[in-house]
């Protein structure tokens, strides 16, 4: 398996380490949507959501918020944090590693999110809650 992301955690790889823990690193991501945007991923590799122990994953959001906390109330002054985690292809992920992006934000930065939001009706929303409640395991 050839993982930049393992290579990284592994410490056989560079990277601007911010936070490093027994299950999470935390590293300047190398091509920023924003100043100070980094990458939190959990040091035993998993490719997606399905594959990621859930301790691993609590501690994943646990140090993205304790660094969301920090941007916000440390000297960067971000006035927004954007926490975002691509799952698949079509969900926009690059590198097949789960990482949490934590994207500090501004008025006025440039980035955001594009979309066009629905209104269902009370009856299809139920219909799509039974379906994904069903799925769950």
């Amino acid at each position: 398996m050839n993982c930049i992301f393992c290579e990284i955690a592994g410490r056989r790889s560079d990277a601007s380490i911010v936070y490093e823990g027994d299950r999470v690193m935390a590293f300047m991501d190398i091509r920023p949507w924003t100043s100070g945007h980094l990458l939190v991923v959990p040091t035993r590799h998993a490719t997606g959501l399905a594959d990621l122990d859930p301790a691993d994953g609590a501690a994943v959001f646990a140090v993205g918020q304790r660094i969301a906390t920090a941007l916000r109330n440390g000297p960067m002054r971000t006035e927004g944090v954007n926490l975002f985690l691509a799952d698949g292809v079509a969900a926009g992920q690059e590198v097949f590693h789960v990482h949490l992006h934590v994207v500090p934000r501004t008025a006025g930065d440039g980035f955001g999110l594009r979309g066009v939001p629905s209104s269902p009706s009370r009856i299809a929303l139920d219909q799509t809650a039974g379906v994904i409640r069903s799925s769950l395991t």
